[in-house]
């Protein structure tokens, strides 16, 4: 029992700095034996969410969940790619239905529905926001460009750049794509 306390408690750690989601390879590294997980989840202690993907339900929920979820559904190498990154960031008035996640590779397993993948080249420049992977805010912004609104978009640009999430290169370049 003591090392199913200690098991639960490095999981935990874990998930505290995930949204609170593991996969079994996270939990192994940190020396935790993946045949746990399923112990854990059995007691409880998890929720098994996808094959390898698990989240403690104990974490407090967050605006960003759903976004790790869709991160780590697709797996390793994938990042958060066009309106997503706006949403996730807060900038305009962006709400997509369905979480676009790029990778240079297939998902290993079908998808929910709020997941969308798309494939782009690996060597794709990616920026760390929140603590999730994803295109730079430049690059979401002109990817968005004809399928928002051109002045709900500048003004997305608009309020980027005031959060320094533009430099003026970028606010320049995302100006001058956004009017084209």
């Amino acid at each position: 029992m003591a090392a199913d306390v200690k098991y639960r408690e490095i999981v935990r750690e874990l998930a505290l700095d995930h949204y609170g989601y593991v996969t079994t390879r996270d939990v192994a590294e940190a020396g935790v034996p993946a045949v746990e997980l399923p112990k854990l989840a059995a007691r409880g202690g998890l929720e098994n969410i996808a094959y390898e993907l698990y989240r403690v339900p104990d974490v407090p929920p967050t605006r960003y969940d759903q976004f790790a979820e869709a991160l780590l559904r697709v797996g390793e190498g994938a990042y958060l790619h066009g309106e997503p990154v706006l949403a996730l960031l807060g900038l305009g008035d962006v709400n997509p239905r369905r979480i676009k996640v790029a990778t240079d590779r297939r998902a290993r397993s079908k998808l929910p529905a709020f997941v969308e993948q798309t494939r782009m080249r690996s060597d794709a420049p990616t920026v760390i926001y929140e603590g999730l992977a994803s295109q730079f805010v430049a690059d979401a912004l002109i990817e968005c460009h004809r399928r928002i609104e051109m002045e709900s978009l500048l003004g997305a640009a608009k309020q980027a750049r005031n959060e320094g999430l533009l430099t003026i290169a970028e606010w320049r370049r995302v100006r001058s794509e956004i009017a084209s």
